[in-house]
């Protein structure tokens, strides 16, 4: 590692071992996540580092940015920036980009993964034959999916992918947003309580950050169906995980299908003590070809970055 090389790359937090062994061969590459005195590590090397690359739900700190005189570049592996402070490094005029337009279709299928494990108990029926039960009981009978209402709470990219996913199973596509969507033919309410209030299955795709922040709430959770099912595939900061168990254990809805949480990896007892939901590790995007695909995204912003070019996926 030259510690005079001015294409020197901050990690923040572990990567994909493809990312990171293209990273090393072309750039000097530091692991925040291995250094046992991080203050002091920022102090000696901070001054080198031109570029951060982080993950989606890790991000990157204030109080690091501070210590990187010279970074210009964070470049996002995943599509969430809640966890970057956008209005701190739009005062420094460090870019920022993310691995758009490349794990849409894995999270709107994990969605609909949930949605169908819930609904028809897959998981359920898994075990249920694993037991031997199925030589002495019949099985309980599910919930159908095809004709039911589902209302997608942000309809972004990977809002309308869950849209075409739904529409495939005859599905009546409702959604809010911040505002109407013109050229969508699916049913727009104008707050999120009409959405719940009309929904069998209610997933959850808006952006985390500070003001969606708890936006399903006991409020929203108390005006869906009983029968309703809720899905989460965006951030687990977006509901209020305590009231959500109670509303579980209360069946006040029917179930949850959960790929993220408030506090990752660590997932409350009393979720997990639940049959009425479905837990996932996070991994939406988590299949080979879709890490190789923002494995390459995230290296082709940081490559454009130091050698001058447009940034592919800069937001602003």
């Amino acid at each position: 590692m030259n510690s005079e090389n001015p294409r020197a790359v901050l990690l923040i937090a572990p990567v994909v071992e493809g990312l990171l062994d293209k990273l090393s061969s072309a750039y000097s590459v530091y692991r925040l996540y291995e250094q046992q005195d991080e203050a002091a590590f920022l102090r000696e090397r901070g001054v080198n580092i031109h570029a951060v690359v982080t993950r989606g739900d890790v991000g990157v700190k204030n109080t690091v940015l501070e210590q990187l005189p010279n970074v210009g570049l964070v470049a996002i592996f995943g599509v969430g920036t809640d966890a970057v402070d956008l209005e701190y490094t739009r005062s420094r005029k460090i870019a920022v980009t993310i691995t758009s337009g490349v794990l849409t279709n894995d999270v709107a299928d994990l969605a609909m993964g949930l949605l169908l494990a819930g609904a028809r108990q897959l998981c359920h029926g898994d075990k249920f034959v694993r037991e031997g039960r199925w030589l002495t009981t019949a099985p309980s009978l599910a919930t159908q999916v095809s004709g039911k209402r589902i209302g997608i709470v942000g309809m972004g990219n990977i809002g309308q992918a869950i849209a075409r996913r739904a529409s495939g199973f005859d599905m009546q596509v409702l959604y809010t947003d911040r505002k109407r969507i013109e050229n969508l033919d699916y049913q727009w309410c104008a707050d999120i309580y009409t959405l719940a209030h009309e929904s069998d299955f209610l997933v959850i795709a808006a952006s985390g950050g500070a003001a969606n922040r708890g936006m399903i709430d006991a409020t929203v959770l108390n005006v869906m169906p009983r029968h309703a099912w809720l899905i989460n595939v965006a951030r687990g900061s977006l509901v209020d995980e305590k009231a959500l168990i109670r509303a579980l254990q209360n069946h006040v809805i029917a179930g949850a299908g959960l790929d993220v949480y408030e506090e990752e990896p660590h997932v409350p007892a009393e979720l997990i003590a639940l049959e009425n939901v479905i837990l996932q590790p996070h991994v939406a995007s988590a299949t080979h070809e879709t890490r190789q695909k923002m494995s390459e995204v995230v290296f082709d912003n940081v490559a454009a970055y130091f050698d001058g070019a447009s940034l592919p996926n800069a937001i602003e």
